[in-house]
């Protein structure tokens, strides 16, 4: 385990996630339970995007300069326990289905672009990530009621809602997803069973055949994943739930390092800054964004 100094950038925000670096120093960010987009200057000062029906999750910049957004349409409702913010109980009467949707920065106007596949309906999107060819690869968390759990999936869409595919099934709680940097393979996490899966990629939204294990890395014990980044080496760098801090997994799945964060409930990562050396990082249950220098090489994400 590794502990570092942390910058904090801002606090006071209501369940942070999906953290975006801009061009020009500040992050785009999702606050689940204040139902908003917000950005944060580099001096901390937030300001309101977009407002958003429903909970906004992962978030991500598309081949046209907007946002491109996983709503789960309120899958989670706020639980406050010891001045802190957890995910609480799925509440149906709060419920709106879930969706991706398109957010203009300019103008805060959110287009919704899906909301099924195919006879399916999109449940609780979390998380998302754009290939080199302008198309989205995305995750389906599910609800999790008291006695029952969605079976969900990965998807493949296009921009401008006019394709969507479901290119994994069955999935358990699917949360962080990523590209390696050659764009050869996609890798995402589960949540409750603490794994991260790799499939290689063969045309954009196309999975090779199963061979073997997808399985990346599993943690012991009671560790739970989150979001995920993809750094310039290679390595999947996984927000990890209850051992709150980041994981840092090569890409042959050996776990390289564990970067402690003080909230357990650490949820995501970026890269940016002049050279995509520096990470931000979520820590969602104390409602701050901290960032660090990363001590690997950092990666621009396409059409970031």
């Amino acid at each position: 385990m590794s502990s570092v100094a942390f910058t904090e950038i801002t606090d006071g925000l209501q369940f942070p996630e999906g953290p975006v670096a801009m061009p020009d120093g500040s992050v785009i960010l999702t606050e689940m339970f204040a139902h908003r987009v917000t950005r944060v200057a580099p001096d901390g000062t937030k300001t309101t995007v977009a407002e958003i029906n429903g909970g906004p999750n992962g978030l991500a910049l598309g081949p046209d300069g907007a946002l491109y957004l996983c709503n789960n349409g309120n899958a989670f409702t706020p639980h406050i326990m010891g001045g802190l913010i957890f995910p609480g109980a799925f509440d149906a009467s709060k419920y709106v289905g879930g969706s991706i949707q398109r957010i203009d920065v300019a103008t805060g106007n959110v287009t919704t672009l899906y909301t099924h596949c195919g006879e399916h309906p999109l449940r609780a999107p979390n998380d998302i990530v754009f290939d080199e060819h302008g198309g989205m690869y995305f995750t389906d968390h599910g609800l999790r009621e008291e006695r029952t759990a969605d079976r969900t999936g990965i998807y493949y869409a296009k921009a401008d809602g006019s394709f969507i595919e479901e290119i994994v099934f069955p999935v358990d709680g699917p949360n962080g997803i990523g590209l390696s940097p050659d764009g050869n393979t996609v890798y995402w996490a589960e949540t409750h069973t603490g794994r991260v899966f790799a499939r290689g990629i063969t045309a954009p939204g196309v999975l090779a055949p199963l061979e073997g294990s997808p399985v990346l890395c599993g943690l012991p014990g009671y560790q739970l994943f989150d979001s995920l980044a993809v750094d310039g080496d290679g390595n999947v760098c996984v927000a990890t739930l209850i051992n709150g801090g980041i994981t840092v997994i090569s890409p042959a799945g050996e776990v390289l390092q564990h970067i402690a964060v003080d909230d357990r409930i650490t949820t995501n990562i970026c890269f940016g800054g002049p050279d995509f050396q520096t990470a931000y990082i979520t820590a969602s249950s104390t409602g701050r964004l901290i960032s660090m220098p990363w001590p690997y090489k950092g990666l621009k994400l396409h059409w970031q």
